[in-house]
């Protein structure tokens, strides 16, 4: 049984988030303070993290910069209420997989969740396409694809939510400079 940290301070949403998880035939350890994080991951390994940022003690990104600097690999997905851009794209500096805004749908959660922990392969292919998320590198009949970091965000955002239609917000999202005039096919032109 893969073994999820949970950490959220707002007790209704974390119970919920847990029990969820429960159902889904994950084994949770949920903690509401960054401190605890600190505590628990010391003693037990996870196979998925996933943080709220805005917590008492040590906010998650702290707690996920710490963990990364001691070359704690495991994946990570963080939720939160703070939708700036600022967030996000520190999020995935210090080393996030994911993130999820504030509302979101239980299915959304699991979806990537199941994703996360079923997506331990070394590759993904498709075709002549072939993805090494651990490494972040793309190939195309074997010659490395090389991508920008706002591509790199935008093929990971559809990778990881095949079968779900994505909204422009999301889209948007993975831009440095986001305006209702992007032009997202310009994004798409590889670099050699």
């Amino acid at each position: 049984m893969k073994r999820i940290l949970l950490l959220e301070d707002d007790l209704s949403l974390g119970e919920t988030i847990k029990e969820l998880l429960l159902e889904n035939d994950y084994e949770v350890d949920y903690v509401t303070k960054g401190n605890d994080v600190i505590e628990i991951t010391f003693d037990k390994e996870y196979d998925l993290y996933i943080f709220d940022i805005n917590v008492p003690d040590i906010d998650g990104l702290e707690i996920l910069k710490s963990l990364r600097d001691a070359d704690d690999s495991t994946p990570a997905i963080f939720i939160s209420a703070m939708t700036d851009l600022k967030t996000f794209f520190k999020g995935f500096e210090v080393g996030a997989d994911d993130f999820i805004k504030k509302p979101f749908y239980p299915e959304e959660l699991i979806v990537k969740v199941n994703l996360k922990l079923s997506s331990n392969k070394k590759e993904i292919a498709f075709n002549d396409i072939v993805y090494l998320p651990k490494n972040k590198q793309l190939f195309k009949n074997n010659e490395n694809i090389y991508l920008t970091q706002i591509q790199l965000n935008l093929f990971e955002l559809f990778i990881n939510n095949k079968n779900r239609i994505i909204e422009q917000e999301e889209l948007y999202d993975c831009l440095e400079k986001p305006t209702g005039n992007a032009d997202l096919s310009t994004l798409f032109q590889t670099q050699k």
